[in-house]
């Protein structure tokens, strides 16, 4: 859509220096690629060289961040976070696509389906048995919910995601493409040189404004609930298995891993393609860096790097001695020979 600019500085909560505030906004864009009538944003001081010949008709900038080199036409737009402000303005001009309510007559509905009202069901959709689907739900083409299933309001559930028998999800929840939610947890006891399936009974409960990425993975619980705390971001391609308890506002990035039985406290980060270990805690606020693996527990507030993790500053510290190890090397030789000659001559 396009919006005057004066408007949408209004809007984002900015005031307008230089420009023209009547200009026509029709899209956003980045600062290297931003052109007339888009909107950018600079919050990096690391990207100011590229606003000198950026033809973008605006700008979001934080106050006090000072800029001398933008275009004389170019008008900037002045917050105290231009980052929030700029997602506001993208979510303004690039509004999200609108789905009829309706149920596609292609859907599947099993018996005693309870729907609410203002649902978007999309073709080849397959609701189970006394599954529960609140107000203002989109469950998109081809996607499966399965029996007992559970989903607040304002869901979206992207096609071909599957929900298992008997998880619940919350409002405001986002579950997007190949995402398997409840699927058995991997359970077995090694018995008479086999490998015997331990019974995946429990669920998966998720919590209010989690966002779930595409082709992740969250499995059920043995016997209790796999819980996915409240306003957790989960990226593509991550693996939760079973009886995992994650806290609130968790960010767990793509390709990681964690095993059965953990505990990530709330606010904790896993950065992209970490590790956990069976039976650990990751503590509140802690931040596990990337490709790391953690085989034990995790204090709260802290930093782990490494496989196995450890502190980051002592990571770091045997990073660059492990980098002076070829030259250590060669002085050691030196030395061996020196002390070689040494010995001849004595």
């Amino acid at each position: 859509m396009s919006i005057i600019l004066k408007e949408l500085a209004d809007f984002c909560g900015a005031r307008i220096e230089g420009g023209d505030p009547s200009a026509t906004i029709h899209s956003a864009a980045d600062i290297t690629s931003a052109h007339q009538g888009q909107v950018t944003q600079l919050t990096n001081s690391r990207y100011t060289q590229h606003i000198k010949d950026s033809t973008a008709s605006a700008c979001f900038i934080a106050e006090g961040f000072s800029v001398d080199n933008a275009p004389e036409g170019m008008a900037l737009l002045i917050c105290a976070d231009p980052e929030l402000s700029f997602i506001k303005a993208v979510e303004l001009l690039h509004p999200a696509r609108i789905y009829a309510r309706q149920i596609a007559p292609q859907a599947v509905l099993e018996a005693n389906v309870a729907l609410g009202n203002e649902l978007y069901i999309g073709p080849y959709a397959v609701i189970g048995e006394n599954a529960n689907l609140g107000d203002g739900s989109e469950i998109h083409a081809g996607a499966y919910i399965g029996k007992n299933v559970k989903i607040g309001k304002n869901c979206r559930i992207f096609p071909y995601a599957v929900i298992y028998d008997d998880v619940v999800v919350g409002n405001n929840v986002i579950i997007h493409s190949g995402a398997i939610i409840g699927a058995d947890g991997f359970g077995y006891k090694f018995r008479n040189n086999q490998h015997v399936k331990v019974p995946q009974v429990g669920n998966v409960v998720i919590e209010d404004n989690v966002e779930i990425g595409a082709n992740t993975c969250v499995d059920r619980g043995a016997l209790g609930s796999t819980l996915i705390g409240a306003g957790s971001k989960i990226d593509n391609l991550v693996q939760i298995g079973h009886n995992n308890k994650v806290g609130k506002h968790v960010i767990m990035c793509g390709l990681t891993g964690v095993s059965g039985s953990c505990n990530i406290e709330d606010y904790a980060i896993l950065a992209g393609s970490s590790g956990i270990a069976d039976h650990v805690t990751i503590g509140s606020g802690a931040v596990v860096m990337a490709r790391s693996g953690v085989a034990g527990d995790v204090k709260a507030g802290t930093q782990v790097f490494g496989s196995p993790a450890k502190d980051k500053k002592t990571a770091y510290k045997e990073q660059i001695a492990i980098s002076k190890l070829p030259e250590l090397l060669k002085r050691v030789k030196m030395l061996e020979e020196k002390i070689q000659l040494l010995e001849k001559d004595a």
